[in-house]
């Protein structure tokens, strides 16, 4: 569905509200909706004021929007008043697909002179024609002043908004020149489509007659009133994470689970990492909610299985990166019941120590997901599951690994278990602002989700793994995004697919 408001003041750029439907593939699992928030349960709409939110409320208590398409109602002022003769009109649409956003640029040639001392300011105006053949503004460009011959800016817009994703859909270009009064003299118009423009770009014939219907009417001899030139066009896909795994891209997990000495002795029931027969701890409950997940993006369900903070044998030498299964040459396990099992079975077997240092797990993964970057393909991505029950003790160690995974397909949870003092943790979570290393450096991208268990302590195993996961798509569609990869299997044709064509 699409929501698009009529807009009648000059001078206002269209709000690009737009709502798309989330429908998974059928032959998903459900899992999936671990990843996806569900789809809103009737027509969610997007405004640019909250006069007009509150007029959207107002205008539609029984979902009435979607039957009749198009709505138009009364903008009402606090107590039901009406602001003068002011409304709205909400238009609702079937998107087929919102997965694109178009560059355009236009200039003009030897436009119409509408002023007496000077030269014409124009500005050219992007319609839409609806299937009501009602037009709906796109994009207003600015004015450029005293030119006859303007270069105005390139703009964005999504491709459901310029054409609803229907290329051959009608579009209209009208140039004006500007009045500071508001009573734009009209220079001139033509009509097209997007399919029209990519296949005139393509083939360097991407211009048209501007032309003023009443001076054809009024003149023998008339020809245009100018020639407006489609100066550059490029369609830029943008793909969903649900494309990538659809393409073949798989997410490698690994659990990164910490034996410092804090957690308490694990034979003492108020241990954190006391094995209770009849109730699994926090480390095993955040374990199993996320790593059941997890599993289901990956096709042989192996995971690897790292430890730190504890003194391992055969010396009891402390390591803050050890496999749990002891096999240093193959840290993984099979599926999470082998990460469990493995859990349980170290437990005895290591000694609790400590610092809490979380950098050499972080440095590991990194090192798997440098050498997938090189392979060229969205084809493997790292997830770093953290447990621990305190703050990192090696700050500046662990911010610099951070910087440096954040250009990697990698993503770092970290779940905080007990009741210490996380404050500190959300120094490491890009929500308040741009993680940088001791040096200064920025880190790429948002990398890290921080979730406190005993928030989420008696939620269900699938509201947990929603909120820690919550982040997680949008990561994935970024760091492919920056790298511009496509979904597997679209690579090669999509990244030679012409700057006026869709891949």
């Amino acid at each position: 569905m699409e929501c698009t408001l009529g807009q009648e003041s000059p001078g206002v750029k269209p709000a690009d509200g737009r709502i798309g439907a989330r429908h998974a593939a059928p032959s998903l699992p459900t899992w999936q909706r671990a990843f996806l928030p569900p789809p809103p349960p009737g027509v969610c709409f997007l405004f640019c004021t909250e006069r007009s939110q509150e007029a959207a409320r107002q205008a539609d208590p029984d979902g009435l929007i979607v039957a009749q398409k198009k709505m138009t109602r009364a903008l009402l002022l606090k107590f039901g008043r009406h602001a003068g003769k002011s409304t709205i009109t909400v238009i609702a649409e079937d998107i087929s697909r919102n997965n694109g956003y178009v560059e355009l640029s236009f200039r003009a040639r030897k436009l119409d002179d509408k002023d007496l001392f000077s030269k014409s300011d124009p500005f050219l105006e992007l319609y839409r024609i609806n299937d009501d053949q009602s037009e709906q503004l796109v994009y207003r460009t600015e004015v450029v002043k005293n030119n006859l011959s303007p270069v105005w800016e390139p703009f964005k817009v999504s491709l459901s908004s310029l054409c609803s994703c229907k290329e051959a859909r009608p579009l209209k270009c009208l140039v004006w020149d500007y009045d500071s009064r508001g009573k734009h003299d009209f220079i001139g118009e033509f009509s097209t489509t997007f399919e029209e423009m990519q296949k005139a770009f393509g083939e360097d014939q991407a211009q048209w007659d501007c032309v003023n219907a009443k001076y054809k009417q009024k003149k023998r001899n008339y020809k245009n009133s100018g020639v407006v030139i489609l100066a550059d066009l490029k369609f830029h896909r943008v793909y969903s994470f649900l494309d990538y795994i659809m393409g073949g891209c798989q997410i490698h997990f690994t659990v990164a689970i910490d034996f410092t000495a804090s957690n308490g002795d694990p034979r003492n029931s108020r241990s954190l990492h006391y094995i209770n027969p009849f109730q699994p701890n926090e480390y095993l409950q955040a374990l199993v909610a996320v790593g059941e997940i997890c599993q289901d993006y990956d096709s042989d369900k192996r995971f690897s299985a790292l430890g730190f903070g504890a003194r391992i044998p055969p010396k009891y030498e402390v390591s803050h990166n050890f496999a749990i299964n002891f096999d240093p040459e193959d840290d993984e396990c099979e599926g999470i019941q082998g990460v469990v099992e493995a859990y349980q079975n170290c437990l005895p077997r290591v000694q609790l120590y400590g610092p809490t240092n979380v950098a050499p797990v972080i440095s590991k993964v990194a090192c798997m997901a440098a050498a997938e970057e090189h392979t060229g393909e969205a084809s493997q991505y790292y997830i770093l599951l953290i447990l621990t029950d305190g703050v990192v003790t090696d700050m500046a160690d662990t911010r610099e690994a951070i910087v440096r995974a954040s250009h990697l397909p990698m993503s770092i949870i970290i779940v905080g278990v007990g009741n210490a003092d996380f404050t500190d943790m959300h120094v490491l979570d890009g929500d308040d602002g741009v993680l940088r290393s001791p040096r200064g450096e920025p880190a790429l991208r948002d990398i890290v989700q921080f979730v406190p268990f005993r928030e989420l302590k008696n939620a269900s195993p699938a509201a947990l793994a929603k909120c820690v996961l919550a982040e997680v798509p949008k990561q994935v569609v970024e760091f492919y995004s920056h790298k511009e990869l496509p979904p597997r299997g679209l690579g090669t044709h999509a990244r030679a697919a012409g700057p006026g064509s869709a891949p």
